[in-house]
Protein backbone atom coordinates (compact mmCIF):
# COMPACT_ATOMS: atom_id res chain seq x y z
CA UNK A 1 0.00 0.00 0.00
CA UNK A 2 1.41 3.62 -0.69
CA UNK A 3 1.13 5.93 2.60
CA UNK A 4 2.20 8.84 -0.68
CA UNK A 5 -0.88 7.61 -2.87
CA UNK A 6 -3.61 7.97 0.23
CA UNK A 7 -1.57 10.97 1.47
CA UNK A 8 -1.90 13.19 -1.87
CA UNK A 9 -5.81 12.02 -2.07
CA UNK A 10 -6.34 13.21 0.85
CA UNK A 11 -4.91 16.58 0.15
CA UNK A 12 -7.52 16.52 -2.84
CA UNK A 13 -10.69 15.42 -0.71
CA UNK A 14 -12.59 17.79 0.81
CA UNK A 15 -14.25 16.05 3.65
CA UNK A 16 -12.27 13.36 4.50
CA UNK A 17 -9.06 14.07 6.62
CA UNK A 18 -7.92 10.70 7.71
CA UNK A 19 -7.63 7.27 6.18
CA UNK A 20 -5.66 4.64 7.98
CA UNK A 21 -5.59 1.06 6.54
CA UNK A 22 -3.62 -1.81 8.13
CA UNK A 23 -3.42 -4.62 9.95
CA UNK A 24 -4.50 -4.64 13.61
CA UNK A 25 -5.68 -0.90 13.39
CA UNK A 26 -8.59 -1.50 15.35
CA UNK A 27 -6.97 -0.79 18.42
CA UNK A 28 -5.97 2.35 17.25
CA UNK A 29 -9.28 3.57 17.03
CA UNK A 30 -9.95 5.75 20.45
CA UNK A 31 -6.87 7.63 19.32
CA UNK A 32 -7.86 8.44 16.31
CA UNK A 33 -11.08 9.15 16.98
CA UNK A 34 -10.08 11.86 19.75
CA UNK A 35 -8.02 13.04 17.65
CA UNK A 36 -10.14 13.51 14.78
CA UNK A 37 -13.41 14.29 16.93
CA UNK A 38 -11.88 16.37 20.03
CA UNK A 39 -14.18 16.65 23.32
CA UNK A 40 -16.47 14.57 21.51
CA UNK A 41 -18.37 10.88 22.74
CA UNK A 42 -18.67 8.16 20.57
CA UNK A 43 -22.04 5.53 19.67
CA UNK A 44 -21.26 2.39 17.44
CA UNK A 45 -23.52 1.57 14.62
CA UNK A 46 -23.42 -1.46 13.18
CA UNK A 47 -26.30 -4.48 12.53
CA UNK A 48 -26.03 -8.04 14.22
CA UNK A 49 -23.56 -9.17 11.77
CA UNK A 50 -21.14 -5.86 12.10
CA UNK A 51 -21.39 -6.09 15.57
CA UNK A 52 -20.34 -9.24 15.79
CA UNK A 53 -17.44 -8.72 13.43
CA UNK A 54 -15.74 -5.43 15.01
CA UNK A 55 -18.36 -3.34 16.55
CA UNK A 56 -18.23 -4.88 19.74
CA UNK A 57 -14.66 -4.56 20.07
CA UNK A 58 -15.08 -0.98 18.77
CA UNK A 59 -17.29 -0.46 21.32
CA UNK A 60 -15.32 -2.02 23.88
CA UNK A 61 -12.13 -0.20 22.81
CA UNK A 62 -14.02 3.14 22.82
CA UNK A 63 -15.80 2.29 26.51
CA UNK A 64 -12.43 1.40 27.83
CA UNK A 65 -10.80 4.78 26.60
CA UNK A 66 -14.03 7.01 28.34
CA UNK A 67 -15.35 7.56 24.76
CA UNK A 68 -18.43 6.00 24.63
CA UNK A 69 -21.31 8.27 24.76
CA UNK A 70 -24.42 5.60 24.43
CA UNK A 71 -24.76 1.97 23.85
CA UNK A 72 -24.84 1.32 20.48
CA UNK A 73 -27.50 1.09 18.78
CA UNK A 74 -28.04 -1.85 16.14
CA UNK A 75 -30.38 -1.92 13.57
CA UNK A 76 -31.57 -5.76 13.18
CA UNK A 77 -33.92 -6.09 10.73
CA UNK A 78 -33.57 -9.09 8.79
CA UNK A 79 -34.43 -7.44 5.51
CA UNK A 80 -32.06 -4.53 6.18
CA UNK A 81 -30.90 -2.62 2.73
CA UNK A 82 -29.87 1.16 2.45
CA UNK A 83 -34.06 2.14 2.40
CA UNK A 84 -34.95 6.13 3.80
CA UNK A 85 -37.00 3.76 6.94
CA UNK A 86 -33.61 3.28 8.28
CA UNK A 87 -32.04 6.86 7.75
CA UNK A 88 -35.29 8.47 9.49
CA UNK A 89 -34.78 5.78 12.31
CA UNK A 90 -31.19 6.50 13.06
CA UNK A 91 -31.54 10.17 12.93
CA UNK A 92 -34.16 10.53 15.05
CA UNK A 93 -32.26 7.90 17.33
CA UNK A 94 -29.49 10.57 17.17
CA UNK A 95 -31.23 13.47 17.15
CA UNK A 96 -31.12 14.41 20.81
CA UNK A 97 -28.24 12.75 21.55
CA UNK A 98 -24.94 14.36 21.78
CA UNK A 99 -22.87 11.76 20.52
CA UNK A 100 -20.58 11.24 17.01
CA UNK A 101 -21.68 8.67 14.84
CA UNK A 102 -19.08 5.54 14.39
CA UNK A 103 -20.22 3.49 11.78
CA UNK A 104 -19.02 -0.72 11.73
CA UNK A 105 -19.87 -1.97 8.43
CA UNK A 106 -19.96 -1.41 4.35
CA UNK A 107 -22.58 0.00 2.13
CA UNK A 108 -25.95 -0.41 3.76
CA UNK A 109 -24.27 0.74 7.30
CA UNK A 110 -22.20 3.62 5.99
CA UNK A 111 -25.09 4.77 3.82
CA UNK A 112 -27.55 4.94 6.18
CA UNK A 113 -25.04 6.81 8.92
CA UNK A 114 -23.76 9.32 5.98
CA UNK A 115 -26.79 10.38 5.11
CA UNK A 116 -28.73 10.06 8.72
CA UNK A 117 -25.38 12.30 10.06
CA UNK A 118 -25.71 14.82 6.98
CA UNK A 119 -29.43 15.33 7.69
CA UNK A 120 -28.26 16.17 11.45
CA UNK A 121 -24.97 18.09 10.30
CA UNK A 122 -22.81 15.82 12.44
CA UNK A 123 -19.33 14.07 11.21
CA UNK A 124 -18.90 10.68 11.25
CA UNK A 125 -16.63 7.81 11.21
CA UNK A 126 -16.73 4.87 9.19
CA UNK A 127 -14.99 1.20 10.05
CA UNK A 128 -14.73 -0.81 7.14
CA UNK A 129 -15.50 -4.60 7.54
CA UNK A 130 -15.79 -5.57 3.91
CA UNK A 131 -13.57 -4.24 0.72
CA UNK A 132 -16.82 -4.69 -1.03
CA UNK A 133 -17.92 -1.15 -2.67
CA UNK A 134 -16.18 2.10 -3.17
CA UNK A 135 -18.30 4.04 -1.52
CA UNK A 136 -17.17 4.21 1.78
CA UNK A 137 -15.22 7.50 1.03
CA UNK A 138 -17.70 8.99 -1.67
CA UNK A 139 -19.60 12.38 -0.83
CA UNK A 140 -23.18 10.68 -1.22
CA UNK A 141 -25.37 7.74 -0.46
CA UNK A 142 -27.15 5.40 -2.73
CA UNK A 143 -30.48 5.45 -0.65
CA UNK A 144 -33.59 3.66 -1.80
CA UNK A 145 -36.42 6.10 -1.29
CA UNK A 146 -40.41 5.50 -2.05
CA UNK A 147 -39.01 2.45 -4.24
CA UNK A 148 -37.03 4.98 -6.18
CA UNK A 149 -32.72 4.27 -5.70
CA UNK A 150 -30.55 7.63 -6.21
CA UNK A 151 -28.15 9.22 -4.53
CA UNK A 152 -28.35 11.51 -2.23
CA UNK A 153 -25.94 14.22 -1.66
CA UNK A 154 -23.71 13.95 2.04
CA UNK A 155 -20.63 14.53 3.47
CA UNK A 156 -18.12 11.50 3.55
CA UNK A 157 -16.94 10.33 6.69
CA UNK A 158 -14.08 12.54 8.59
CA UNK A 159 -12.65 9.50 9.14
CA UNK A 160 -12.30 6.17 8.14
CA UNK A 161 -10.49 2.92 9.72
CA UNK A 162 -9.71 -0.07 7.30
CA UNK A 163 -8.24 -3.25 9.56
CA UNK A 164 -7.38 -5.53 6.74
CA UNK A 165 -7.40 -8.01 9.44
CA UNK A 166 -11.40 -8.05 9.04
CA UNK A 167 -11.73 -7.03 5.79
CA UNK A 168 -9.78 -10.37 5.34
CA UNK A 169 -12.02 -12.02 6.76
CA UNK A 170 -15.36 -10.96 4.66
CA UNK A 171 -17.52 -13.55 3.21
CA UNK A 172 -15.45 -13.66 -0.66
CA UNK A 173 -18.70 -12.70 -2.33
CA UNK A 174 -18.41 -9.43 -0.76
CA UNK A 175 -14.80 -9.20 -1.73
CA UNK A 176 -15.83 -10.13 -5.51
CA UNK A 177 -18.31 -7.15 -5.60
CA UNK A 178 -15.92 -4.84 -4.37
CA UNK A 179 -13.17 -6.30 -7.05
CA UNK A 180 -16.12 -5.77 -9.58
CA UNK A 181 -16.62 -2.36 -8.57
CA UNK A 182 -12.96 -1.66 -9.11
CA UNK A 183 -12.42 -2.80 -11.97
CA UNK A 184 -15.22 -0.36 -13.30
CA UNK A 185 -13.12 2.35 -13.24
CA UNK A 186 -10.76 1.20 -16.52
CA UNK A 187 -13.90 1.42 -18.88
CA UNK A 188 -14.94 4.51 -16.61
CA UNK A 189 -11.23 5.64 -17.48
CA UNK A 190 -11.74 5.03 -20.86
CA UNK A 191 -15.43 7.63 -21.17
CA UNK A 192 -13.43 10.22 -19.50
CA UNK A 193 -10.78 9.88 -21.71
CA UNK A 194 -13.36 10.32 -24.86
CA UNK A 195 -15.43 12.63 -23.10
CA UNK A 196 -12.63 15.14 -22.09
CA UNK A 197 -11.27 15.49 -25.86
CA UNK A 198 -14.90 17.64 -26.58
CA UNK A 199 -14.30 19.94 -22.71
CA UNK A 200 -13.99 23.57 -23.45
CA UNK A 201 -13.44 25.91 -20.54
CA UNK A 202 -14.96 28.10 -22.25
CA UNK A 203 -18.47 26.31 -23.22
CA UNK A 204 -18.60 24.24 -19.85
CA UNK A 205 -21.22 21.67 -20.46
CA UNK A 206 -23.02 19.23 -18.24
CA UNK A 207 -21.33 15.98 -18.23
CA UNK A 208 -18.70 16.54 -20.28
CA UNK A 209 -15.46 16.81 -17.41
CA UNK A 210 -12.34 18.07 -18.64
CA UNK A 211 -9.26 16.55 -16.58
CA UNK A 212 -8.36 16.98 -13.58
CA UNK A 213 -5.90 15.64 -10.73
CA UNK A 214 -8.74 13.32 -9.43
CA UNK A 215 -7.63 11.12 -13.04
CA UNK A 216 -4.68 10.63 -11.02
CA UNK A 217 -6.03 9.33 -7.58
CA UNK A 218 -7.73 6.50 -9.21
CA UNK A 219 -5.87 5.55 -12.48
CA UNK A 220 -2.39 5.58 -10.85
CA UNK A 221 -2.52 2.98 -8.82
CA UNK A 222 -5.42 0.85 -10.13
CA UNK A 223 -3.46 -1.61 -12.21
CA UNK A 224 -1.50 -2.45 -8.95
CA UNK A 225 -4.69 -2.70 -7.22
CA UNK A 226 -6.42 -5.24 -9.53
CA UNK A 227 -2.99 -7.62 -9.95
CA UNK A 228 -4.16 -10.33 -7.84
CA UNK A 229 -7.84 -11.58 -8.11
CA UNK A 230 -7.18 -14.76 -6.48
CA UNK A 231 -5.25 -13.49 -3.82
CA UNK A 232 -7.93 -11.24 -3.03
CA UNK A 233 -10.46 -14.26 -3.41
CA UNK A 234 -8.77 -15.88 -0.93
CA UNK A 235 -8.19 -13.13 1.66
CA UNK A 236 -4.31 -12.52 1.47
CA UNK A 237 -3.24 -9.98 3.21
CA UNK A 238 -1.39 -7.84 0.07
CA UNK A 239 -4.06 -8.60 -2.48
CA UNK A 240 -6.78 -7.21 0.05
CA UNK A 241 -4.95 -4.08 1.42
CA UNK A 242 -4.32 -2.78 -2.77
CA UNK A 243 -7.82 -3.78 -3.18
CA UNK A 244 -9.06 -1.67 -0.22
CA UNK A 245 -6.82 1.00 -0.72
CA UNK A 246 -8.39 1.34 -4.71
CA UNK A 247 -11.35 1.55 -3.49
CA UNK A 248 -10.79 4.40 -0.97
CA UNK A 249 -9.26 6.35 -3.67
CA UNK A 250 -11.77 6.10 -5.60
CA UNK A 251 -14.33 8.13 -3.53
CA UNK A 252 -11.16 10.64 -2.48
CA UNK A 253 -11.64 11.54 -6.16
CA UNK A 254 -15.16 11.85 -6.48
CA UNK A 255 -14.65 13.91 -3.30
CA UNK A 256 -12.35 16.63 -5.02
CA UNK A 257 -14.82 16.91 -7.99
CA UNK A 258 -17.63 18.96 -5.95
CA UNK A 259 -16.64 21.91 -7.69
CA UNK A 260 -18.48 20.44 -10.50
CA UNK A 261 -21.41 19.62 -8.76
CA UNK A 262 -22.63 17.88 -5.53
CA UNK A 263 -22.20 14.04 -6.34
CA UNK A 264 -20.10 14.24 -9.33
CA UNK A 265 -18.95 10.78 -9.90
CA UNK A 266 -17.05 10.85 -13.51
CA UNK A 267 -13.43 9.75 -11.88
CA UNK A 268 -14.76 6.75 -10.91
CA UNK A 269 -18.24 5.89 -12.84
CA UNK A 270 -18.92 5.59 -16.00
CA UNK A 271 -21.47 3.83 -19.07
CA UNK A 272 -20.89 0.40 -17.02
CA UNK A 273 -22.73 2.03 -13.73
CA UNK A 274 -25.64 3.08 -16.29
CA UNK A 275 -26.35 -0.50 -16.64
CA UNK A 276 -26.39 -0.74 -12.92
CA UNK A 277 -28.61 2.34 -12.63
CA UNK A 278 -30.95 1.32 -14.72
CA UNK A 279 -31.22 -2.28 -13.22
CA UNK A 280 -31.76 -0.72 -10.01
CA UNK A 281 -34.54 1.52 -11.28
CA UNK A 282 -36.24 -1.16 -13.24
CA UNK A 283 -36.19 -3.35 -9.63
CA UNK A 284 -34.39 -5.87 -11.07
CA UNK A 285 -34.40 -8.82 -8.35
CA UNK A 286 -33.68 -12.83 -9.62
CA UNK A 287 -33.89 -16.19 -7.98
CA UNK A 288 -32.76 -19.65 -8.24
CA UNK A 289 -29.55 -21.49 -7.77
CA UNK A 290 -27.14 -18.61 -9.19
CA UNK A 291 -28.99 -16.27 -6.71
CA UNK A 292 -28.17 -18.51 -3.66
CA UNK A 293 -24.42 -17.79 -4.64
CA UNK A 294 -24.20 -14.32 -5.95
CA UNK A 295 -27.25 -12.84 -4.55
CA UNK A 296 -26.55 -10.93 -1.28
CA UNK A 297 -30.21 -10.91 0.10
CA UNK A 298 -30.48 -14.69 1.58
CA UNK A 299 -33.52 -13.88 3.44
CA UNK A 300 -35.89 -12.97 0.48
CA UNK A 301 -37.01 -15.64 -2.30
CA UNK A 302 -36.28 -12.76 -4.99
CA UNK A 303 -32.79 -11.45 -4.52
CA UNK A 304 -31.02 -8.35 -6.19
CA UNK A 305 -27.76 -8.25 -6.94
CA UNK A 306 -24.66 -6.81 -5.47
CA UNK A 307 -24.02 -3.19 -7.01
CA UNK A 308 -20.79 -4.61 -7.99
CA UNK A 309 -22.00 -7.61 -9.17
CA UNK A 310 -24.12 -5.63 -11.93
CA UNK A 311 -21.45 -3.17 -12.54
CA UNK A 312 -19.37 -5.79 -13.23
CA UNK A 313 -21.47 -7.34 -16.01
CA UNK A 314 -21.88 -3.71 -17.06
CA UNK A 315 -18.50 -3.39 -17.97
CA UNK A 316 -17.91 -6.31 -19.49
CA UNK A 317 -20.64 -4.97 -21.97
CA UNK A 318 -18.70 -1.91 -21.97
CA UNK A 319 -15.72 -3.31 -22.62
CA UNK A 320 -17.05 -5.60 -25.49
CA UNK A 321 -18.68 -2.13 -26.44
CA UNK A 322 -14.76 -0.31 -26.88
CA UNK A 323 -13.08 -3.53 -28.63
CA UNK A 324 -15.62 -2.64 -31.57
CA UNK A 325 -14.98 0.92 -31.51
CA UNK A 326 -11.70 0.14 -31.75
CA UNK A 327 -11.94 -1.78 -34.88
CA UNK A 328 -13.62 0.77 -36.31
CA UNK A 329 -12.29 3.33 -39.00
CA UNK A 330 -13.32 6.50 -37.05
CA UNK A 331 -11.13 8.72 -38.58
CA UNK A 332 -13.12 7.89 -41.64
CA UNK A 333 -16.42 8.92 -40.04
CA UNK A 334 -18.77 10.98 -42.27
CA UNK A 335 -19.67 13.74 -40.15
CA UNK A 336 -22.32 15.18 -42.51
CA UNK A 337 -24.29 12.17 -42.61
CA UNK A 338 -24.39 11.88 -38.96
CA UNK A 339 -25.51 15.44 -38.89
CA UNK A 340 -28.25 15.37 -41.56
CA UNK A 341 -29.65 12.21 -39.43
CA UNK A 342 -29.32 13.65 -35.96
CA UNK A 343 -33.36 14.06 -34.98
CA UNK A 344 -34.67 17.16 -32.97
CA UNK A 345 -35.26 16.74 -28.66
CA UNK A 346 -39.31 16.48 -29.62
CA UNK A 347 -38.03 13.07 -31.44
CA UNK A 348 -35.92 12.09 -28.89
CA UNK A 349 -38.37 12.18 -26.30
CA UNK A 350 -40.73 10.86 -28.26
CA UNK A 351 -38.29 7.38 -28.22
CA UNK A 352 -37.73 8.14 -24.52
CA UNK A 353 -41.87 7.82 -24.29
CA UNK A 354 -42.04 4.72 -26.03
CA UNK A 355 -38.92 3.42 -24.12
CA UNK A 356 -40.06 3.86 -20.43
CA UNK A 357 -43.93 4.39 -20.68
CA UNK A 358 -45.74 3.65 -17.17
CA UNK A 359 -42.51 3.49 -15.48
CA UNK A 360 -40.83 5.78 -13.21
CA UNK A 361 -37.98 6.16 -15.09
CA UNK A 362 -39.64 8.06 -17.52
CA UNK A 363 -39.44 11.45 -16.38
CA UNK A 364 -36.14 11.04 -15.01
CA UNK A 365 -34.71 9.98 -18.73
CA UNK A 366 -37.06 12.86 -20.32
CA UNK A 367 -34.80 14.98 -17.09
CA UNK A 368 -31.24 13.81 -18.48
CA UNK A 369 -31.75 13.33 -22.39
CA UNK A 370 -32.81 17.12 -22.22
CA UNK A 371 -29.65 17.99 -19.83
CA UNK A 372 -27.03 16.58 -22.55
CA UNK A 373 -29.22 17.03 -26.51
CA UNK A 374 -26.98 18.86 -28.28
CA UNK A 375 -27.44 21.29 -31.63
CA UNK A 376 -26.62 19.70 -35.12
CA UNK A 377 -24.03 22.96 -34.83
CA UNK A 378 -22.78 21.44 -31.54
CA UNK A 379 -22.58 17.66 -32.83
CA UNK A 380 -20.71 18.95 -35.66
CA UNK A 381 -18.08 20.43 -33.46
CA UNK A 382 -18.13 16.94 -31.06
CA UNK A 383 -18.16 14.73 -33.74
CA UNK A 384 -14.86 16.45 -35.63
CA UNK A 385 -13.13 16.58 -32.92
CA UNK A 386 -12.58 12.97 -31.99
CA UNK A 387 -12.87 12.34 -35.99
CA UNK A 388 -9.51 14.37 -36.28
CA UNK A 389 -7.76 13.63 -33.19
CA UNK A 390 -8.97 10.07 -33.26
CA UNK A 391 -5.35 8.17 -33.51
CA UNK A 392 -4.19 9.91 -30.80
CA UNK A 393 -7.89 9.38 -29.05
CA UNK A 394 -7.57 5.36 -30.02
CA UNK A 395 -3.79 4.81 -28.33
CA UNK A 396 -5.12 6.38 -24.90
CA UNK A 397 -7.88 4.37 -25.14
CA UNK A 398 -6.25 0.86 -26.30
CA UNK A 399 -3.57 1.92 -23.59
CA UNK A 400 -6.53 1.89 -21.27
CA UNK A 401 -8.85 -1.27 -21.98
CA UNK A 402 -8.08 -4.30 -20.57
CA UNK A 403 -9.02 -6.81 -23.47
CA UNK A 404 -12.55 -8.40 -23.20
CA UNK A 405 -11.21 -11.64 -22.63
CA UNK A 406 -8.88 -10.99 -19.56
CA UNK A 407 -11.31 -8.88 -18.31
CA UNK A 408 -13.26 -11.70 -17.66
CA UNK A 409 -11.07 -13.90 -16.72
CA UNK A 410 -10.11 -11.76 -13.84
CA UNK A 411 -13.84 -11.49 -13.09
CA UNK A 412 -14.40 -15.11 -12.73
CA UNK A 413 -10.67 -15.72 -10.95
CA UNK A 414 -12.04 -13.46 -8.04
CA UNK A 415 -15.34 -15.14 -7.88
CA UNK A 416 -17.63 -12.61 -9.68
CA UNK A 417 -20.54 -13.58 -11.97
CA UNK A 418 -19.12 -12.93 -15.67
CA UNK A 419 -22.53 -14.18 -17.65
CA UNK A 420 -25.25 -11.81 -17.00
CA UNK A 421 -27.63 -14.71 -16.61
CA UNK A 422 -25.75 -15.49 -13.29
CA UNK A 423 -27.50 -12.19 -12.13
CA UNK A 424 -30.58 -13.27 -13.51
CA UNK A 425 -30.26 -10.59 -16.89
CA UNK A 426 -31.20 -12.55 -19.97
CA UNK A 427 -29.13 -11.90 -23.22
CA UNK A 428 -32.16 -9.90 -24.70
CA UNK A 429 -32.48 -8.06 -21.87
CA UNK A 430 -28.48 -6.98 -21.58
CA UNK A 431 -28.66 -5.77 -25.47
CA UNK A 432 -31.74 -4.00 -24.61
CA UNK A 433 -30.16 -2.47 -21.64
CA UNK A 434 -27.26 0.04 -24.21
CA UNK A 435 -30.17 1.57 -26.12
CA UNK A 436 -32.26 2.11 -21.80
CA UNK A 437 -29.04 2.68 -20.12
CA UNK A 438 -28.08 5.64 -22.80
CA UNK A 439 -31.37 7.68 -21.81
CA UNK A 440 -30.94 7.80 -17.76
CA UNK A 441 -27.81 9.90 -17.26
CA UNK A 442 -26.41 12.73 -18.73
CA UNK A 443 -22.68 11.98 -18.70
CA UNK A 444 -21.25 11.62 -22.13
CA UNK A 445 -19.93 8.07 -22.56
CA UNK A 446 -19.13 5.93 -25.16
CA UNK A 447 -23.16 5.22 -25.69
CA UNK A 448 -22.66 8.81 -26.20
CA UNK A 449 -21.02 8.83 -29.00
CA UNK A 450 -21.72 5.48 -30.72
CA UNK A 451 -25.28 6.65 -30.72
CA UNK A 452 -24.38 10.26 -31.80
CA UNK A 453 -22.22 9.03 -34.64
CA UNK A 454 -24.73 6.52 -35.92
CA UNK A 455 -23.01 3.40 -34.39
CA UNK A 456 -24.56 2.13 -31.51
CA UNK A 457 -27.28 -0.17 -33.69
CA UNK A 458 -24.39 -1.36 -35.85
CA UNK A 459 -21.77 -2.12 -32.74
CA UNK A 460 -24.18 -3.89 -30.40
CA UNK A 461 -25.40 -6.32 -33.18
CA UNK A 462 -21.67 -6.99 -33.58
CA UNK A 463 -21.11 -8.00 -30.08
CA UNK A 464 -24.30 -10.59 -29.84
CA UNK A 465 -23.86 -11.77 -33.45
CA UNK A 466 -22.86 -15.50 -34.08
CA UNK A 467 -19.03 -14.90 -33.51
CA UNK A 468 -19.57 -11.46 -30.88
CA UNK A 469 -18.32 -12.35 -27.08
CA UNK A 470 -22.13 -12.55 -26.30
CA UNK A 471 -23.87 -14.51 -28.59
CA UNK A 472 -27.10 -16.22 -27.80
Amino acid sequence: MSEESIAFALKQATETKFLEIGSGIINKIPQIFAEQFPGKKAIVIADPNTYGVAGKKVHEVLKNAGLEGVEPYILDDPNLYADYVFVEQVRDYLRDKDVTPVAVGSGVINDITKRAGSELKRPYMCVATAASMDGYSSAGASITNKGAKITHACEAPRAIVADIDIIAAAPPLMTASGYADLYAKVVSGADWILAAELADPDKPKKGIEPMTGAWNIVQDGLAESLQDPVGARNGEPKAIGLLTEGLMLGGFAMQSMESWGAGVSRPASGAEHQFSHLWDMEHHTFKGEMAKRFGLYPNQDEQAPSHGFKVGIGTLAITALYEVMLKTPIDQLDVNAAVEKWTSLEDQLKEINEMFAGTDILPFAITQTTDKYVTKEELREQLNKIKNNWSVLKEKIEKQIIPFKETKQRLAAVGAPVEPEQIGISREKLKESFYRAHKIRSRYTILDFAYRAGYLNQWVEEIFNKSGVFQG
